[in-house]
């Protein structure tokens, strides 16, 4: 149960890129038959067929205890497969991306509330990781918009704890082994609620980082905006001192006019004073 999902699938017909990233055309090329999703399914088939072995007899059979370990151990092993075909081959479906978690999930789930009801294990810790686990995945939803939280190497540890803890409960084990298994899932138990903590952490980050940069594009779309809207009042304002512009220079034109009609009166009086002086020098002869 690392928390991310790891089925995909294949059938693309293109050749696989090991190690390559996911691309949505391999997701849209990607077909629901193969071997990555098969074994997502035959996880999820083990979860009922578990139960029953476990169940068998009362409960307490040795022999179906042994049987109902196996089908564990082959869910858990399936779970790593999977994930590795899924990771090497860049193979996804949109099956894969929900059957997965809950494969992981319900398997964990079925083998600790199962053990809790025959009387192995207390309840308070199959509460405690159920919680987390239950928890974490709302959380990734929670922040799903702004980032995905990855599988931290403290998960991967708290899942290879919980698997070999389970396991050994599974398991009718006596002596120094019953009193091991109980340490070790001690220890599965302590990095379930470390871990759990962790996330909760980054989410918390994640989602405030998100928050942050969503308000820092809404304010530059704003900003531009205004740069817009300042530039456009610009124009107009430029266009309206250009039409302004045009009055003076007729005014201009017309002072130089009536300019132009003093210096014809000018003129005018000066041709009078002539023709009087021409008259009396007439009259003296």
């Amino acid at each position: 149960m690392t928390g991310v999902p790891a089925s995909a699938a294949g059938g693309s017909g293109a050749k696989p890129v090991r190690g390559g990233k996911l691309g949505t055309a391999a997701v849209n090329q990607a077909s629901l038959w193969n071997i990555a999703n098969i074994l997502t399914m035959v996880r999820l088939l083990l979860v009922p067929g578990f139960v029953l072995l476990l169940f068998h007899n009362g409960g307490y059979d040795p022999a179906w205890r042994s049987f109902a370990w196996a089908a564990f151990a082959v869910a858990m092993i399936t779970d790593l497969f999977d994930g590795h075909l899924a990771r090497t081959y860049n193979l996804v479906t949109d099956f894969g991306k929900i059957a997965d978690p809950i494969a992981d999930k319900a398997i964990m789930g079925a083998a600790l509330i199962s053990l809790s009801i025959l009387g192995d294990l207390p309840w308070w810790i199959t509460g405690v990781i159920i919680a987390r686990e239950l928890g974490i995945t709302l959380m990734r939803f929670w922040v799903i918009r702004h980032a995905v939280i990855p599988a931290s190497r403290g998960g991967k540890l708290k899942t290879l704890a919980q698997g070999t803890a389970v396991g050994m409960y599974v398991l009718a084990l006596t002596g120094p082994l019953a009193t091991l298994r109980f340490w070790v899932m001690m220890v599965a138990v302590v990095l379930t609620v470390v871990t759990g903590l962790d996330y909760v952490r980054q989410a918390v980050v994640l989602r405030r980082k998100g928050l942050a940069a969503e308000r820092a594009a809404a304010a530059e779309r704003a900003a531009q905006a205004a740069e817009e809207a300042l530039r456009a009042a610009a124009g107009t304002t430029l266009g309206a001192g250009a039409g302004a512009g045009a009055g003076p220079g007729t005014a201009a034109g017309g002072s130089d006019g009536r300019g132009g009609v003093t210096d014809v009166r000018g003129s005018g009086t000066d041709v009078r004073g002539t023709a009087e002086a021409r008259d009396a020098a007439e009259a003296e002869r």
